[in-house]
């Protein structure tokens, strides 16, 4: 138990956000973010895993470790999650953000094809 009160995950938006961000109802989709820590708690992305490519949402900052906590979506109707840097990369798609190098719609894994 005393693991887990140390790493003290938080549902709270990056520091980077504003008071007037949440009054908006987050931040504008004006400015970009560009790096996946200044992305808010909800935020989808498309993220590269080893063979394919994965939708995945923001669950929550480590703030300690300087990590964001990933729910990604499973090609078998499971979710899982992964950390990855605050400080990692984006790109973007049109408004959609990707996080990895490549052509991601070229190998986007559908999730739970049962549906």
């Amino acid at each position: 138990m005393k693991a887990r009160a140390a790493l003290e995950t938080t549902q709270q938006g990056p520091p980077s956000a504003s008071v007037e961000d949440a009054a908006n109802g987050g931040p504008s989709l004006s400015t970009q973010a560009e790096t996946l820590g200044s992305l808010p708690v909800g935020a989808r992305l498309i993220l590269r895993c080893r063979a394919d490519w994965r939708a995945a949402t923001v669950a929550a900052y480590e703030a300690g470790l300087g990590r964001v906590i990933l729910n990604v979506a499973s090609p078998k109707g499971g979710t899982y999650r992964v950390r990855r840097p605050a400080d990692a990369a984006l790109s973007y798609d049109g408004h959609v953000p990707l996080l990895g190098e490549g052509s991601w719609r070229a190998a986007f894994a559908r999730y739970d094809v049962r549906w």
